[in-house]
């Protein structure tokens, strides 16, 4: 009698949510609307990020962030997927770089939730993601690091109140 044999998934899902005290429009605006001033607010994570295509807040837009994982630099050039300025919400596919050696897709998708009856609110940041093959590691070192962003761009925003 044959066995099945059941073949690991080499897709994969994983998301934080991360609390900030800033305002949520002013934290989505940061990646929606002007995402060169993020390695500003987290120059140890990401080093620079330009729109090499079109203009922010357009589908088809087309951005290249230069970051650093794990001591090493990167680069992921991505495509906006999908905006939704009423939900605060932002996807990027990557399309060129450094992931694309490791990954067949994978896209990020950002939501911020304003808090309710006070300022603040919730990042959700998720990955989705296909691997080329099961030797390639889930990307939570990836995700640690957009925590980390998160956190410093939040910072940031407060103090500029």
């Amino acid at each position: 009698m044959a066995q099945a044999m059941l073949k690991p998934s080499l897709q994969g899902e994983i998301e934080a949510d991360v609390e900030i005290k800033a305002p949520a429009t002013k934290f989505y605006h940061m990646f929606a609307v002007r995402p060169q001033d993020v390695p500003n607010a987290s120059p140890e994570n990401i080093q620079g990020v330009s729109v090499q295509e079109g203009e922010m807040v357009r589908v088809g837009t087309r951005v290249t962030w230069n970051y650093v994982l794990d001591g090493k630099p990167k680069v992921a050039k991505d495509r906006i997927e999908a905006v939704e300025p009423k939900k605060n919400m932002i996807t990027y596919r990557v399309i060129e770089g450094d992931l694309m050696k490791e990954f067949k897709s994978f896209l990020f998708t950002i939501q911020v939730t304003p808090k309710q009856g006070g300022p603040g609110g919730v990042v959700k940041w998720n990955m989705s993601y296909e691997r080329i093959d099961e030797n390639v590691a889930h990307p939570e070192t990836l995700l640690q690091l957009c925590v980390r962003m998160i956190e410093d761009i939040d910072k940031m925003i407060l103090s500029k109140e």
